[in-house]
C-alpha cells in the first residue's frame, strides 16, 4: 500500500457526506487550489483527513454564505495563517455584507415593480385577450427597455408607467369583461 492511512482518513464520499457537498465540487476545489490534493492509496482511493474536513467544512459555509469563490480563497488564508488580524475577516465580511444589502433592494425594487404589473392588469385588462395585455405591453415596449432593465434598478420605471386609467384602453375591452 502507497501512503499510509490514519484512522480519521475519510475517502471522498465520506468527506462528501460529512460536509453535504458533492463529490465533484470537492474535486473542483482541489482542482483550483481551495483543498489540497487528497493522499491518494496503492488502489488509487482519495483519502482526507481531519484538517481536510474543517478545512471544506469552512469553505462550504463561505459558500453557503454567498462568498464568491475569490473571497473564500482569501479567506481560506486567513483561516490558515491564525496570526493575521481578524480585522481582515471581518472588512471581508462588510464588504459581502453591503454587496447583499444592495442586491436586496434590487430585489425589493423588482417586486415593486411586479407588484405593479399585476395590479395593473387586474385593474385594466385581466380576463382579456393577451393583445389587450398591459404588462405584454409594457415589457415589449422599447421605449421602456433603457428604464426597466433590472441592472438600473430592477424596473424601477416599470413601476410608474404600469398604471395605466381604465378609459385609456378601448371601449371593446370593458365589453369583454
Amino acid at each position: 500500500m502507497g501512503a499510509v492511512m490514519s484512522q480519521s482518513s475519510l475517502t471522498i464520499g465520506a468527506l462528501a457526506s460529512e460536509t453535504n457537498t458533492n463529490v465533484p465540487t470537492i474535486r473542483y476545489y482541489e482542482e483550483i487550489g481551495l483543498l489540497p490534493r487528497a493522499q491518494r492509496a496503492a488502489n488509487g482511493h482519495r483519502y482526507y483527513q481531519d484538517s481536510d474536513l474543517k478545512r471544506l467544512t469552512f469553505i462550504k459555509r463561505c459558500r453557503d454564505f454567498g462568498f464568491p469563490i475569490e473571497q473564500v480563497r482569501e479567506l481560506v488564508k486567513l483561516f490558515e495563517d491564525g496570526d493575521r488580524s481578524c480585522v481582515e475577516v471581518r472588512d471581508m465580511a462588510q464588504v459581502h455584507l453591503d454587496a447583499v444589502r444592495a442586491k436586496l433592494e434590487e430585489i425589493r425594487h423588482l417586486e415593486t415593480s411586479l407588484v405593479a404589473f399585476v395590479e395593473s392588469c387586474n385593474e385594466v385588462c385581466c380576463k382579456g385577450p393577451t393583445r389587450d395585455c398591459v404588462i405584454i405591453e409594457d415589457l415589449s415596449s422599447p421605449t421602456k427597455l433603457e428604464a426597466t432593465t433590472p441592472s438600473q434598478g430592477c424596473c424601477q420605471a416599470g413601476t410608474t408607467s404600469v398604471k395605466r386609467p381604465k378609459a385609456a384602453k378601448s371601449s371593446n375591452l370593458s365589453e369583454k369583461r
